[in-house]
């Protein structure tokens, strides 16, 4: 039946077909239900230009027939129409015969009424039945009987046409063979009716069988049935990064929060964090391509991490890892039988079901060389793909005959026909390039004999990589293991591409190495013994150009020793060493080549003396050297666009050459807390993003570009900025940090502050007329803000403990008005910030809901009776403890009893102590003005077991009527306090947590190391990602942040 089927049939040319009575919903209902289903991409059939008549006219019959759902919208007059109980006949005989879909929606009608043909319904209906015959008047009520019995839908539940089309159709997926049965059996193995805990279930299968296919096809027909849902891929590119097992696992931990609860960056100081944000949260989590115990571990180590009804599911090849962590409810993925496996072959060879006439035979014996395995049939389809039949036979006869005939070396296949440029552009991608745009592949190989251009078209074309449309090269691991065995079955001395650590351990120590080898990919964790490069190693490897030594598992100290007179060689592209152990780069080493230099977490106190040719180097990172003093004279690095120096914690001065790199994009500094001069020019017109968050000793603040559009500072620097500071009008993200850490993570020493804190900021803030967002953290002296410009949309002001006063009013609406632990703010200013409460989201201080907000409760829900569509939302929270990382708190919606699909989700800082915050959603916008008076139930939620809420409100929003003696706000909120008034809403003195001196006194002594700095005031900017804040709505959480990386990590 199709209402089970996952796939659309061919002849599918609607989504939807509503049947309904013109004057009762057209114009209201119905134009948000269309409007809605346009934004879902949902098609929906329009009725408008077909003349009414006494019978229905056939463009109305075939589009009943051609449409997949058939929706009944039940009014009050909806049978006064002969025209709709036709239509409902022929809907109801086209379910007969079909068994599709048919939804009813009563809308202001009783069902019962529907049923039996009463009340004000069964008077229109005898109205119409007057003027037609007695076995019409028979077929008309047998019909309405039927859809009365079937279980209608409130009218603002719309999305649950969405849901059953997702049921039934995924276009991402239509077309990939076998995928219904999939998921057919998964569902019966998920038993997603059972709500009364959480289940973990697994796939298993080999590799290129299909389950991140199935897994995805799964996630994309489940979404929209859970509260939050994340798809974690490719867990088995995550497996170490250079951590130990607790960091590894609090990483993990990080990355999964960050996806499910859709905050980039988030993080988390222990292993109870899951636990604590998801245990009473529906999740639907997707765990692919686990490949070791400690990630599970990590991610799913006890069911009851997650709420009631919540699926975790996890796919991998290793079926033993499943049971030693006690899945015992497994889908195996079987190979395709014989007929899909040339189904999917075929589609992939001549983009049909089938073979043509000449080609069944040999599709057949593709189908049985490549062992019916889908990825395997999938390159061979795309490498035989417009071939006749005589280079068909050609090929096959060589596969045949060859001595490998396994799934490995079918896969070898698209590698083997590639031309040998290539062949080589495919192994650099597989060994230096995966993951990495295109572009920078380009420059890599600007001055080598390859088309890279016609190369990648290739490659993307024989399906042996994908390019996205951002333009970032992925190759599926399986082929990478192709291009490994490529480079293994080569004859040593033949190789241009090192990969075998053990090989490359001899050829460093021994000076073996050969004039043909292009590239060393080198995995230092995969040795046991220290290896001592012999100081004339790279002498005789003329052509090396691309050379990364880096630590997949950082578990024990290195083991590379390098010789201070070692060469490396003259035409190096790429040099990437993670962890260089060396004070500095060999004398003789000339990057005049380099595009690339990586040597992040280096022993690096220099690079080098003198001027270098640098006129290709793009990118250098430096980041994590600690040691390092000093930056050479970057003069001739005329195409540098990148240059990161996060937590390079020795480092004083940047040199004055920095004002030749006329194509530098971004500048990264964070947490340099020595770094004291920079030039006092470098007025780059390509400079857009500039990061000095932390770099507390610097006074003086450069003459940098008027091109700028994202600057982070410290607010010494405040004290001295540029003239040109008016001619910024680029400027979009503007972040001020303060000597006060507003994150758990920071210690006072990783601050290092000098110098006293900023009373007031620049008066010249007004005329950055650009300016969208402003972030102010820290900053315990601050009293005032100034004026503002007019284009502001985010202000912050975080953990500023004096600040009393704000400007009288804001320029503009503010989107987010946020002043999280502001004690002293004064009654002035907190008019201010509640008269914009119109804003997406305020936050303050306070132990008590407005006064009025005339619907109020104590504790975490309250029920509202109103046929209006407006509200303002209040509630108060109390943190028992200090906040470690972010919580969201989230607002839940009912209307009459129906879950609506827009909820608000507040982001909660590093609150103290009690919390205001106040929220203006136009919730049911998309709905229009509700037309009864309806039951409204708000109910909040935390992520985190540390918050309390003591208190929400809701006040209903009417239209106010502009009066001159009336002193209230667009909203009915007093602008002006008279004397006496109840300013409950203000914050009252209340005992702060206990201070954590203490305990950050002894983490100081402790947490000075390596990431520490890179983190400390990341908490608060991944938390909120104030930066480019914008609504979209996102299955049940509507109010989300967007991802602007920029903040931090630009």
């Amino acid at each position: 039946m199709a209402s089970s089927s996952f796939y659309s049939p061919p002849n599918w040319r609607y989504s939807v077909f509503a049947s309904f009575h013109g004057p009762d919903v057209r114009k209201t209902f119905l134009s948000h239900l269309r409007k809605q289903f346009i934004c879902s991409g949902i098609t929906m059939f329009d009725d408008q230009g077909i003349e009414r008549s006494q019978t229905i006219a056939p463009a109305l019959t075939q589009a009943i027939r051609e449409s997949r759902i058939w929706i009944v919208i039940l009014s009050k007059k909806y049978a006064s129409s002969s025209w709709c109980l036709r239509e409902l006949v022929e809907i109801l005989e086209c379910k007969e015969a079909t068994g599709q879909i048919v939804m009813t929606i009563f809308y202001g009608v009783d069902p019962s009424d529907v049923r039996q043909q009463t009340g004000d319904f069964g008077s229109s209906f005898d109205a119409t039945c007057a003027r037609t015959t007695k076995e019409e008047r028979k077929r008309w009520s047998q019909a309405l009987n039927h859809v009365g019995n079937i279980a209608g839908e409130h009218f603002l539940n719309w999305f649950i046409v969405s849901n059953k089309l997702n049921a039934t159709t995924c276009k991402d997926f239509e077309d990939n063979v076998g995928i219904e049965t999939h998921l057919l059996r998964l569902q019966s193995l998920l038993c997603l009716d059972y709500e009364d805990g959480a289940m973990i279930v697994g796939i298993c299968g080999p590799a290129g069988i299909g389950k991140t296919t199935i897994a995805g096809a799964l996630y994309s027909q489940l979404a929209n049935s859970f509260q939050l849902t994340c798809f974690m891929e490719n867990l088995s590119e995550n497996y170490n990064n250079g951590l130990d097992e607790y960091g590894f696992k609090l990483c993990l931990q990080e990355k999964l929060l960050s996806k499910v609860l859709n905050q980039n960056g988030m993080m988390i100081c222990h292993l109870g964090s899951i636990h604590e944000r998801l245990q009473d949260q529906k999740v639907l989590i997707i765990l692919d391509d686990v490949e070791d115990l400690k990630q599970l571990e990590a991610l799913a180590n006890d069911i009851n991490w997650f709420g009631h009804g919540s699926r975790i599911i996890i796919t991998t090849k290793d079926q033993e890892l499943l049971e030693q962590h006690g899945i015992n409810i497994t889908y195996h993925v079987d190979f395709p039988t014989k007929e899909e496996a040339r189904e999917i072959f075929c589609k992939y060879s001549f983009r049909q079901s089938s073979a043509p006439d000449g080609f069944k035979e040999l599709a057949k014996r593709v189908t049985k060389l490549c062992s019916n395995l889908p990825l395997g049939l999938r390159v061979m389809g795309s490498y035989l793909r417009g071939k006749d039949e005589n280079e068909w036979e050609v090929i096959l006869d060589r596969l045949e005959n060859s001595l490998e005939r396994d799934i490995e070396g079918v896969l070898r296949v698209g590698y083997d026909n590639l031309h040998e440029n290539d062949q080589s552009l495919f192994l650099l991608i597989a060994f230096f390039f995966n993951y990495t745009s295109d572009a920078h592949v380009m420059a890599m190989l600007a001055d080598s004999n390859l088309d890279v251009r016609h190369g990648l078209k290739t490659l993307v074309y024989k399906s042996l990589i994908q390019i996205s449309r951002e333009g970032e090269i992925v190759m599926h691991k399986l082929l990478q293991q192709v291009g490994r065995q490529a480079v293994q079955r080569q004859e040593p001395w033949k190789r241009k591409i090192l990969i075998d650590a053990h090989e490359i351990c001899d050829v460093l120590e021994t000076d073996s190495g050969g004039r043909s080898v292009m590239g060393i990919s080198f995995d230092v964790s995969k040795i046991l013994d220290n290896v001592f490069i012999n100081e004339r190693t790279f002498k005789r490897m003329h052509n090396l150009q691309f050379l990364r030594v880096y630590k997949k598992r950082f578990d024990r100290n290195d083991i590379v020793h390098v010789p201070e007179d070692m060469n490396l060689p003259p035409r190096l592209r790429l040099l990437h060493w993670e962890v260089y152990p060396r004070k500095s780069l060999p004398r003789t080493f000339n990057p005049q080549y380099l595009v690339e230099l990586d040597l992040q977490n280096s022993q690096l106190v220099m690079l080098w003396e003198g001027i270098q040719p640098l006129t290709n180097l793009k990118k250098m990172d430096l980041s994590g050297s600690k040691n390092l003093e000093q930056l050479p004279d970057l003069s001739y690095a005329t195409n540098l666009e990148r240059l990161l120096l996060s937590t390079c914690e020795s480092l004083v001065e940047i040199p004055s050459s920095i004002g030749n790199l006329h194509k530098l994009k971004r500048l990264r500094m964070v947490f340099c807390i020595k770094l004291q001069v920079v030039p006092s020019h470098f007025n780059l017109a390509s400079l857009e993003r500039v990061n000095m968050m932390g770099c507390s000793q610097l006074k003086k603040f450069p003459d940098i570009s008027i091109n700028i559009t994202s600057l982070s500072i410290s607010d010494a620097m405040l004290e001295e900025l540029p003239k040109s500071i008016r001619l910024w009008s680029r400027l979009q993200t503007l972040s001020i940090f303060g000597s006060v850490s507003t994150s758990p993570y920071v210690t006072r020493r990783s601050l290092n502050r000098s110098g006293s804190d900023i009373e007031k900021l620049p008066d010249c803030i007004k005329d950055l007329h650009g300016l969208e967002d402003l972030y102010i953290g820290g900053c315990p002296k601050l009293a005032s803000l100034p004026a503002l410009p007019g284009s502001l949309r985010t202000l912050v002001a975080d953990t500023c403990e004096s600040l009393e006063t704000l400007p009288f009013s804001f320029a503009s609406p503010i989107l987010f008005l946020y002043f999280p632990n502001c004690f002293k703010l004064g009654q002035e200013a907190r008019r201010a910030i509640t008269q914009e409460s119109d804003s997406m989201m305020a936050c303050l201080p306070g132990r008590k809901i407005p006064v009025e907000f005339d619907h109020r409760a104590v504790g975490n829900s309250l029920s509202i009776r109103s046929d209006f569509n407006r509200f303002m939302v209040s509630v108060v929270v109390y943190p028992k403890h200090n906040i470690q990382g972010c919580v969201h708190l989230t607002c839940h919606i009912r209307i009459n009893g129906y879950p609506i699909d827009e909820n608000i989700a507040l982001h909660l800082f590093n609150i103290q102590t009690e919390h205001l915050f106040i929220t203006q959603p136009n919730l049911l916008e998309a709905y229009g003005w509700l037309e009864q008076n309806n039951e409204i139930l708000f109910e909040f939620s935390t992520t985190s077991q540390v918050i309390d809420i003591i208190e929400c409100g809701v006040r209903i929003l009417r239209d106010v009527v502009e009066d001159s003696g009336d002193r209230r706000n667009r909203y009915g909120l007093k602008q002006f306090s008279e004397e006496g008034d109840d300013l409950s809403y203000e914050y009252e003195p209340n005992k702060m947590l206990k201070d954590t001196d203490k305990a950050s006194n002894e983490e100081e002594e402790n947490n000075v190391e390596g990431k520490e700095h890179a983190y400390c005031w990341s908490w608060f900017v991944y938390c909120f990602d104030f930066s480019r804040i914008c609504v979209r709505k996102m299955g049940r959480l509507g109010w989300e942040t967007r991802q602007y990386d920029q903040m931090i990590w630009m």
